[in-house]
């Protein structure tokens, strides 16, 4: 599908939390070492000090990132295209190499007003738990929230 085709029918509204996923290209495990983890994770980091969005909770699986937050300037469409173009660059730049690191597109989800907060949060949190990867939220080093 078209990336045009793909933002039909998304809005933008800053104030509003978002949860974005993306996945890598091929569902490679591509976020298995600290490094590749860490290229990631500075990316959310530098988004938000740029003051462009206040994080609320992520994870970094080794295929895919959950990534909850308020959107605070820019449009959505942005913010994905900033995390996924940044990232992949210090990726490359690490790996010593050119690839394509994550799939077109993204999915999102905008947090209702009747939806916890906290409760989403605890979803992104629980994901290394139902893949295997930890035996009880926070035990994974990849993962954080406001709440933990």
């Amino acid at each position: 599908m078209s990336s045009h085709r793909l933002r039909l029918g998304r809005r933008s509204i800053p104030g509003q939390v978002y949860v974005l996923t993306t996945t890598t290209h091929q569902r490679r495990r591509l976020f298995e070492s600290e490094a590749a983890v860490a290229c990631v994770i500075d990316q959310l980091h530098d988004i938000e000090r740029r003051g462009l969005v206040q994080s609320l909770a992520w994870v970094v699986m080794p295929d895919h990132v959950h990534w909850m937050f308020e959107l605070r300037a820019v449009d959505l469409a942005d913010i994905a295209r900033r995390m996924k173009s940044s990232s992949a660059l210090a990726l490359n730049r690490l790996a010593a190499r050119r690839r394509t690191v994550w799939q077109p597109g993204y999915y999102d989800h905008a947090v209702r007003a009747e939806e916890s907060l906290a409760r989403q949060a605890l979803y992104i949190l629980g994901n290394p738990v139902r893949a295997g990867l930890a035996g009880q939220v926070g035990e994974y080093p990849h993962a954080w929230s406001v709440w933990s």
